[in-house]
């Protein structure tokens, strides 16, 4: 009898090993952390959805005269089909440049924000490292941003495409010269491409604005850019020379500028799938720098955090 009572007390005093818990995987809880931060951060979300619905609203104004358009096209106007892509790519560059705006001043405030409200401790409090902390505040201006913009663009441009279809089919016109003429397969295969190269530019502007996030009390805009701008400045003013000025510039255009340009000159944008280089683009030294930078960058951003207290 005092055997089992023993054992029983033993049991209910001292829970069996086999019954704890188990870690969860790290990718799992990355996948949770970047989730609460969609979840605190909803312009991240709401601003490009805004102006593609704002491009939309616009779009579906100035399609009213898209009769007479196809009347000019069907007669050999061409200048009237190059216009038939412009509500296209207008709404992906309002949309893009949206999410860019979107996530740099995310990256400014992610790790500012947190200490401000004092929410720090309570998430400090929880099983998660400061590295994965970091890492999914990184992956929303570097993946998560570049992902939305394009299942936006691709939604808004289709919905275009099928109105157009609409307005054209009722009008009794050419749909298979509309549809050549709007002609979106090129873009929608291209798109990926440059928003992946154009993230693995940035990124490093990205990892450096979360450490100034971290470690600023206010202003961190002003912190980011003081120093870039001033050495900038410097260097102009003491040898006459503006590299680091065209390093920077490289830095948040040059993504663009090397995957949507034949041969990463600018001259000319892609016109065809054959244009596409992206072994050129690989063979680059900043595709190679600028992630091992974003790295490092990162890594002293946890760190700083693993010291960092609420203000």
């Amino acid at each position: 009898m005092s055997t089992t009572d023993d054992t029983f007390s033993g049991s209910a005093a001292e829970p069996r090993a086999d019954h704890a818990p188990a870690p969860l995987p790290w990718m799992r809880v990355l996948y949770w952390s970047v989730r609460r931060e969609l979840w605190e951060n909803r312009a991240v979300i709401v601003a490009p959805l805004a102006v593609a619905a704002l491009a939309l609203a616009g779009f579906l104004l100035s399609s009213f005269t898209l009769p007479h358009a196809m009347t000019a096209i069907e007669a050999g106007d061409l200048k009237r089909a190059d216009r038939l892509m412009t509500g296209h790519s207008f709404v992906a560059l309002a949309v893009l440049l949206t999410g860019l705006v979107v996530a740099a001043f995310y990256s400014l405030g992610a790790l500012n924000g947190e200490r401000r409200d004092r929410s720090l401790l309570f998430w400090k409090s929880l099983p998660v490292s400061d590295l994965t902390t970091v890492l999914s505040k990184a992956c929303v201006p570097m993946v998560v941003t570049p992902v939305l913009t394009y299942v936006i663009v691709v939604a808004c441009q289709a919905a275009f495409l099928a109105w157009s279809t609409v307005i054209v089919g009722l009008s009794g016109h050419s749909l298979p010269t509309l549809w050549k003429h709007e002609n979106l397969g090129l873009m929608w295969v291209v798109l990926p491409y440059g928003l992946l190269v154009n993230a693995i530019w940035q990124s490093p502007l990205h990892a450096w604005f979360l450490l100034v996030s971290g470690w600023a009390r206010r202003m961190a805009i002003v912190w980011a850019l003081a120093p870039i701008v001033g050495l900038a400045v410097f260097e102009r003013v003491a040898f006459g020379t503006s590299n680091l000025a065209k390093l920077g510039g490289y830095a948040l255009f040059g993504g663009f500028g090397e995957a949507f340009s034949v041969e990463g000159k600018g001259q000319a944008a892609i016109e065809s799938f054959g244009q596409v280089d992206p072994a050129r683009v690989m063979a680059l030294p900043y595709f190679w720098i600028a992630p091992a930078v974003a790295a490092l960058l990162i890594w002293a951003a946890a760190r700083r955090r693993r010291s960092a207290i609420p203000f």
